[in-house]
C-alpha cells in the first residue's frame, strides 16, 4: 500500500501545478480576449452561422485546470486496469443473489490476513503509546447549529424557540472512529481529495454543490473551523439560479411565445476531438483561436477517474467507510428512538400542512410510460371508437388507417383488456432487460407503439400529444405532485431536436406541473451496425450543435428557442448490465475515430454529455438563459465505476442500487450530498427483490433519496401512481410521517423547477444550511430532524477535513525534520 501513503501530497502537488500552469496561461488573456471580442473591432461575418452579433460573450471568469502528469498516474492507471477487468469477469460470471461482498467477510474479505495483523500491532502500539491522541475529539454537547457554535445554555434557549425537546446523542473521547490514527488519517486525506475532484467538475459546468461540504474542505486546507454567518448558499450560486430566465410563464400567457426572440451573437461553431468550439468568427475558426470557455481537459478526467479507482479499490479506506456507514445508521436508529415523538408533536402543531398536501415531484419516469396500463388501454379503445378511419400509417409506401392496423392484428376494440395489451412488466422480466424493453410495445406490437408513443410518425405524434396532456391533467388535479418527463433524442439525425420542439409547440404539450429531461440513449452501436451513423462524433454533433445554435442565434430555431425553456437537463439511458469489452483511457479513440460497431464504455459516454454540457451552460448563461444539469441512471446494474463517473460529473443519479456494494463511494455520495432518484417497484420487476432494495439503509445515513416511479406503465396500477410508490414503502419499511415528508422535500431539492418555485413549495429560506432553511408550514418536517441531518454531516465533514488537515501538518513537519 506504498501509493495509499503518498498518493494525497501528489494530489497536492499536481494541484498546485495546475494552478500555477492555469495562472500563466490566462494571465494578460483577458484584455486581449476583451479586445478580440470587442463589436468595434469586429470584422464582417460573411458566412458564419448567423448575423453579426449585438451582444458580446464576455470571458469567463475561471479556466478548467490543465492535467499535470505525475508518477502516480500510472500507479493508479494500473490499479484501474485491474479493477476494470475484474469487474469484467463479475459481469461474465454474474450471480443474481450475490450481494455487497462486505456482507460475506469470509468470501470476500475487505483485509488480507496480513493486513489485519499490521493493523492490530498499530493498535497495540498506540495503546502503549500515551502520547498519540487524535486532536479531534467528537464532543455533540456543543453542536454547530445555525451558523454558529453555541454554549450548552444558549443551546437551550434555541431549543425553547426552534426545536423543543431535541434530543442528541453524545461522544466522547480522543478517538471516537475505533480506527487507527494513521488509517484515519489517510482515508480522510484521500477522501477529501475525491470532493475537490466533484467539486471542480460542479463548478465548471455550474451545477451544485453543497455549501456546507464546500466549507469544511476548506477546512482540510486551513485547519480552520469555518464560521457560519446564516449558513446560506454562496453568491455564484445564489447568481447562477437568479440571473437566469424563469421557465413558467405569466398565467394565462401562452407558455410558448415571447415579445422578442434574442439576436444572433454570430459565432461560428465547429467541433473539434467531440466537444463544440465557439469562435469569435469565420477567421477565428480557420485560425483555430476559440472563445475562452472552460473547455474540460481529457486528460484531467482519465486521470481523476483512475484517482478514484483506486481509492474505491483500497483496503483500509473500504473499512473506513465501512464503519463510519454502520455508525451513521446506528446513529439514526437512536435518533429515532429519542425524538420520533417530538418530531411527530411538532407536525400536529402545524395547520393544514400534511403528507397529502405537501409538494412531491417524480424526479424519473420516462414519458412514453408516464401513464398506467387501464390509461392507455382507455385511450387506444377511445381512439378506436371516435377515429378509426383516420390514417395513422404509411406501411410499404400504402397509408393505413386505425381501424385497418388492428384488422391487420385481428383485433377489435370490444375485445381489447389489460391482459392482451401486456404491457405490466412480469417475474418473467427479472433481469431480462430485452423482455421489459419488449413491453413497451402494446400487444407485443412495434407499429401500435409507433402510432401511440413516439413524437415523430405519420401523424405527428398528434396521439402521444393528447396521452401526455391526460397525464398533465391527472397532475395538475391532484395539485401537489409534479413530474419530471423524460424524453429521447437519439443523436440519429440533425433534425430531431427540431422536430421535437415543433411536436411541444405544436400541440401545446406544456403544464406547470412538469418539466422536461432529455434522456440520451447509448445505443450508437445499433445505429452504426445499420449504417445510420459512420462515427461516434455524428452522435455528439446531432445532440449538442442544433443546441448551441439555437443559443448563438435563437432565430434559427424558434420553436427550439421556446420549448428548451421547459428542459432542465440530460440523461443518460441504457441497459447497464451489458458488458463492457473496452475501458477509457487516453488511448481510447476519439469520437470521430470511433468508427467500431462496438458501443463506447459508460464513462466514454459520460464524459463527452458533460464536456458539451459545460460549454452550453456558459453560452447560456451569458445571454441569461436557462442551463442544464446531468443526470444520468446509474449503479441500477452492471460494473460499479459507473458510479465513479457519476461522482464526478452529474448533480445526481436516477437508481445507486451498486452504491450498497461499495462503501467508500456510498461515503462519498453522503459527504456529497448527492441526489438519488431511487425506484424500488421498479428494480423489484428487473434487479433487485423490493426486501433487499438499500433504500431505508439510504435514507436512514443521510443519503439525499427521493421516491420516483420509473415507468408507471410497466409497474403500477393506480392513477397516482407516485402515492402509489409512497405507500408501498411505507407499509413494507415502517416509513413514519416524517420519513415520507423529508424523501418528498428531498425531491423538491433535487429537482429542476426554478428557485421561484421551490421558495413557494418549501420556504423563502430553503437556501439556507440545516433547521433555518425549513419551514415546517410548507414541508411539514419537523425542524428537529434537519437540524439532526445537519449537526451529523457537520460531523462527519469536521471529522474528515480535521483528520486531513493534521496529516497534512505532520506531513510538512517530516518533510522539514528530514531537510534539516
Amino acid at each position: 500500500m506504498e501509493f495509499h501513503k503518498s498518493r494525497p501530497k501528489l494530489i497536492r502537488m499536481a494541484s498546485r501545478e495546475q494552478e500555477t500552469q492555469t495562472d500563466k496561461q490566462t494571465t494578460g488573456t483577458g484584455q486581449d480576449m476583451e479586445e478580440h471580442l470587442s463589436p468595434e473591432t469586429e470584422p464582417d461575418l460573411a458566412g458564419s452561422l448567423s448575423p453579426p452579433r449585438n451582444n458580446v460573450l464576455s470571458p469567463t471568469r475561471s479556466s478548467f485546470p490543465k492535467h499535470v502528469h505525475t508518477v502516480m498516474d500510472d500507479k493508479f492507471k494500473e490499479i484501474a486496469n485491474d479493477l476494470f477487468k475484474r469487474s469484467r469477469h463479475e459481469s461474465e460470471t454474474f450471480h443474481p443473489d450475490l450481494t455487497a461482498p462486505y456482507e460475506y467477510p469470509d468470501q470476500c474479505p475487505l483485509e488480507s490476513e496480513d493486513e489485519k495483523k499490521k493493523r492490530l500491532e498499530r493498535q497495540m502500539s498506540q495503546c502503549n503509546d500515551v502520547k498519540i491522541k487524535f486532536k479531534h475529539q467528537q464532543n455533540v454537547k456543543s453542536p454547530t447549529f445555525f451558523g454558529a457554535t453555541l454554549t450548552p445554555a444558549e443551546f437551550t434557549k434555541e431549543e425553547e424557540e426552534v426545536l423543543g425537546q431535541f434530543q442528541r446523542v453524545s461522544i466522547t473521547g480522543d478517538e471516537t472512529t475505533g480506527v487507527p490514527l494513521s488509517d484515519v488519517q489517510q482515508a480522510a486525506t484521500s477522501l477529501t481529495a475525491a470532493l475537490y475532484i466533484r467539486k471542480k467538475y460542479m463548478d465548471t459546468a455550474m451545477q451544485s454543490f453543497p455549501f456546507t461540504t464546500e466549507r469544511y474542505l476548506r477546512m482540510s486546507e486551513t485547519g480552520e473551523t469555518p464560521v457560519m454567518d446564516g449558513g446560506c448558499k454562496p453568491e455564484q450560486d445564489i447568481e447562477r439560479e437568479d440571473t437566469v430566465e424563469d421557465g413558467s410563464p405569466v398565467c394565462g400567457q401562452d407558455p410558448w411565445t415571447s415579445p422578442t426572440l434574442p439576436e444572433s451573437l454570430g459565432y461560428a461553431v465547429k467541433m473539434v476531438d467531440g466537444v463544440v468550439h465557439v469562435y469569435d468568427n469565420l477567421d477565428a475558426m480557420r485560425a483555430d483561436e476559440p472563445v475562452e470557455l472552460p473547455y474540460p481537459d481529457l486528460a484531467a478526467y482519465v486521470a481523476d477517474m483512475n484517482m478514484l479507482y483506486a481509492l474505491i479499490a483500497d483496503g483500509p479506506i473500504k473499512s473506513f467507510c465501512y464503519r463510519r456507514l454502520s455508525y451513521l445508521s446506528s446513529k439514526f436508529q437512536l435518533h429515532v428512538l429519542l425524538n420520533e415523538m417530538n418530531e411527530l408533536v411538532a407536525q400536529k402543531e402545524v395547520p393544514h400542512r400534511d403528507f397529502y398536501n405537501i409538494r412531491k415531484v417524480d424526479t424519473h419516469i420516462h414519458a412514453a410510460s408516464s401513464m398506467n396500463q387501464k390509461h392507455l388501454l382507455r385511450f387506444i379503445k377511445s381512439k378506436l371508437r371516435k377515429h378509426a378511419d383516420e390514417v395513422v400509417i404509411k406501411n410499404g409506401g400504402k397509408e393505413q388507417t386505425l381501424k385497418e392496423v388492428f384488422e391487420n392484428l385481428n383485433l377489435t376494440a370490444y375485445e381489447l383488456n389489460v391482459d392482451s395489451l401486456d404491457v405490466h412488466a412480469d417475474r418473467n422480466t427479472f433481469h431480462r432487460f430485452d423482455k421489459f424493453n419488449h413491453k413497451y410495445n402494446p400487444m407485443g406490437q412495434s407499429v401500435l407503439r409507433e402510432i401511440f408513443l413516439k413524437t415523430d410518425n405519420y401523424l405527428g405524434g398528434k396521439y402521444f400529444a393528447e396521452l401526455m396532456k391526460e397525464v398533465m391533467e391527472d397532475l395538475e388535479e391532484s395539485k401537489y405532485q409534479f413530474a419530471e418527463l423524460r424524453l429521447s433524442v437519439y443523436g440519429r439525425s440533425y433534425d430531431e431536436w427540431d422536430k421535437l420542439a415543433k411536436w411541444a409547440v405544436k400541440h401545446n404539450v406544456y403544464s406547470d406541473n412538469v418539466r422536461w429531461l432529455i434522456q440520451i440513449p447509448r445505443l450508437y452501436d445499433v445505429y452504426r451496425s445499420k449504417g445510420t451513423l459512420s462515427n461516434f462524433q455524428e452522435v455528439l454533433q446531432n445532440i449538442y450543435m442544433p443546441l448551441i445554435e439555437a443559443t448563438v442565434d435563437p432565430q434559427s430555431h424558434p420553436e427550439l428557442h421556446a420549448f428548451l425553456k421547459y428542459i432542465i437537463g440530460f440523461d443518460s439511458v441504457d441497459d447497464e448490465s451489458k458488458p463492457e469489452r473496452h475501458m477509457f483511457t487516453m488511448d481510447s479513440p476519439l469520437p470521430a475515430e470511433w468508427t467500431d460497431e462496438e458501443n463506447p464504455p459508460y464513462a466514454y459516454y459520460l464524459y463527452y454529455m458533460y464536456a458539451n454540457m459545460v460549454i452550453l451552460n456558459h453560452l447560456r448563461r451569458e445571454r441569461g438563459m436557462n442551463i442544464f444539469v446531468l443526470r444520468p441512471h446509474c449503479g441500477e446494474a452492471g460494473p460499479v465505476h459507473h458510479l465513479v463517473s457519476s461522482f464526478m460529473v452529474a448533480e445526481n443519479i436516477s437508481h445507486g442500487l451498486l452504491l450498497r456494494k461499495v462503501p467508500v463511494l456510498q461515503y462519498l455520495y453522503y459527504l456529497g450530498q448527492i441526489g438519488i432518484a431511487m425506484s424500488p417497484l421498479s428494480n423489484n420487476h428487473l434487479f433487485l427483490d423490493y426486501h433487499r432494495n438499500p433504500l431505508p439503509d439510504y435514507h436512514a445515513r443521510g443519503l439525499v433519496i427521493s421516491l420516483s416511479t420509473d415507468d408507471p406503465l410497466q409497474f403500477h396500477f393506480t392513477k397516482e401512481a407516485l402515492m402509489e410508490e409512497y405507500s408501498i414503502a411505507a407499509q413494507v419499511w415502517k416509513f413514519s410521517t416524517c420519513d415520507m415528508c423529508e424523501l418528498a422535500r428531498s425531491s423538491v431539492l433535487m429537482s429542476g423547477f426554478d428557485h421561484k418555485a421551490k421558495q413557494h413549495w418549501l420556504g423563502d429560506n430553503y437556501r439556507q444550511e440545516g433547521p433555518a432553511g425549513n419551514d415546517i408550514r410548507c414541508t411539514n418536517v419537523p425542524s428537529i430532524r434537519l437540524a439532526y441531518r445537519y449537526e451529523t454531516l457537520v460531523e462527519e465533514l469536521k471529522m474528515i477535513c480535521t483528520a486531513a488537515w493534521e496529516y497534512q501538518q505532520d506531513g510538512a513537519s517530516s518533510g522539514s525534520g528530514d531537510a534539516h
